[in-house]
């Protein structure tokens, strides 16, 4: 016999006592808020915030969820009337946290593809007052070929300048402020998606009135966030759940007990967000730098490194990559001895043994081919800046965790690499900046490994300028790839382990 579907109508038959429900009275709340997103980060992180806001009465409205890829999960909102599972398992302060909730702040999904003249009319809602994102860290850039007459545009800056439009001509230019919130793991990405919005109404000549009116009315912040989602549970592992939880759901979303939402602003912003009062995980500050710094380098940094590694070992999850012995070594010396300490912010040591403890979180297995897509522009965002900071200290003296990591990153995007990746795993991340290395491999065939490395690492459309090549860390990244390529990844972590103290490369003259 066949499980049933979550449903709106089949709520009542949920029989599990340890399965948290909606209210009727939380279903019928209006549509207050739009997320540029479907996924499964959003659905364990946003959408349980404002669930939880409407379950102490501290919100009371709903979300409408607008998906922009070929998913099929706005398809999968609309069979569900909204609902999903989510279900949150770990360790905190030593006891286990067990959480299976039915999640009730999505109202409905829409296609971006498909359903534009409806996005727009959300857009003209005058009871929207938040917008959040997550586009993932590609995604806060515009595209060349957003021309004003394209229904959507392409990126989704334009998506948002668009919809800001139809916001700013419904409302006559006047309304309430509205709050844009994104997500996304990039550097003050408020500030930057205002900037980009901006941008893209001049080149469509949207004219000095709309941008009076968004500098006026619409508020950006930026924001930090930190709660380990992993992608949709594979076959296995979902149909055990589902069993469990006695029907089946097509957007079950499982996610560590852990979460931090860290918001910019001031009182006034704080006293707008109805959704974070009361939430302890939820905090609005003057200044998240600090929170952001140690976040993205440890937390994020690790996950980067582990994904290049363990992926060059056929090493499926963070978890199994934890519990690999050496690379499991390998990642703890790179945190707590290449990352932390470099770190100008308030307990980074103790944040970071925390991470290495929620990486081997036994309830959430997080696949490193997740973690891997457009990898080599988090390697960018998330580590060359500590890579930096060890070069500025002693040039000579390359970190070898890092710069391991560094190669493998490299090696990652050589062809026949991809191709074996592809063999195995039957699918391939997306890496776009990943591509461009993949060209370098190909121009510098029949070369040295020296050469291809210095090429790599002089390319500023990869680094954007922020790499300073010195010959020691050529050499470095270099040696670290011929081992890759000749020994295999468990032999050059060895390698690295067995030394105690940073290599040493070049002169210091």
């Amino acid at each position: 016999m066949s499980m049933p579907t979550l449903t709106r109508a089949g709520l009542d038959s949920i029989s599990n006592p340890l399965v948290s429900l909606p209210t009727n009275s939380m279903l019928a709340l209006p549509e207050r808020v739009v997320q540029f997103g479907t996924g499964a980060f959003l659905r364990g992180f946003v959408d349980s915030f404002i669930d939880d806001a409407n379950r102490r009465g501290t919100f009371d409205g709903r979300i409408v969820a607008i998906g922009s890829t070929a998913s099929g999960r706005d398809r999968a909102f609309a069979d569900q009337n909204g609902l999903y599972t989510l279900v949150s398992a770990g360790e905190q302060a030593g006891l286990v946290v067990s959480e299976r909730r039915v999640v009730g702040a999505v109202s409905r999904a829409l296609s971006a593809a498909t359903e534009w003249d409806a996005v727009l009319e959300i857009a003209r809602d005058p009871r929207i007052t938040l917008v959040f994102s997550n586009t993932t860290e590609a995604g806060i850039a515009l595209d060349d070929r957003d021309d004003a007459a394209l229904r959507p545009p392409y990126s989704f800056p334009a998506k948002l300048t668009r919809f800001l439009a139809a916001r700013a001509t419904a409302a006559s230019y006047a309304g309430a402020t509205l709050t844009v919130i994104p997500c996304e793991l990039v550097e003050h990405n408020g500030d930057r998606l205002r900037a980009l919005v901006r941008e893209q109404a001049v080149r469509w000549a949207l004219g000095h009135r709309f941008l009076g009116w968004l500098d006026d009315t619409v508020q950006f912040c930026n924001t930090l966030v930190d709660r380990i989602v992993p992608g949709t549970p594979a076959k296995a592992e979902h149909d055990a759940l589902c069993t469990e939880l006695g029907y089946r759901d097509e957007l079950l979303t499982v996610a560590e007990p852990y979460a931090l939402f860290v918001i910019e602003g001031g009182d006034a912003l704080a006293s707008r967000l109805g959704f974070a009062r009361g939430a302890p995980q939820i905090r609005v500050v003057a200044d998240l730098q600090p929170y952001r710094e140690r976040k993205v380098r440890i937390l994020n940094g690790a996950h980067t490194a582990m994904a290049a590694l363990g992926l060059l070992g056929d090493i499926a999850t963070v978890r199994d990559a934890m519990n690999t012995p050496a690379l499991g070594t390998l990642l703890h010396r790179l945190v707590l001895t290449e990352i932390a300490p470099v770190l100008d912010v308030p307990d980074a040591t103790e944040f970071a043994e925390d991470v290495l403890q929620r990486f081997r979180n036994p309830y959430v297995q997080h696949r490193l081919l997740d973690i891997a897509m457009q990898s080599t522009l988090k390697f960018r965002v998330r580590l060359l800046p500590v890579l930096r900071r060890h070069l500025e200290t002693a040039p000579d003296a390359v970190p070898p965790a890092l710069t391991l990591a560094f190669a493998a990153q490299l090696v990652s995007a050589h062809p026949a690499e991809r191709a074996r990746q592809l063999a195995v795993q039957g699918t391939r991340p997306t890496d776009t900046l990943g591509d461009v290395v993949q060209a370098h491999w190909e121009q510098g065939e029949g070369g040295t490994l020296v050469a291809f490395v210095e090429a790599v690492l002089s390319d500023d459309a990869l680094w954007e300028g922020e790499l300073r090549v010195t010959p020691a860390l050529v050499e470095a990244v270099a040696d670290h790839i011929a081992s890759l390529k000749r020994d295999g990844v468990h032999v050059a972590i060895a390698r690295v382990l067995q030394a105690q103290e940073p290599a040493t490369y070049g002169s210091s003259a």
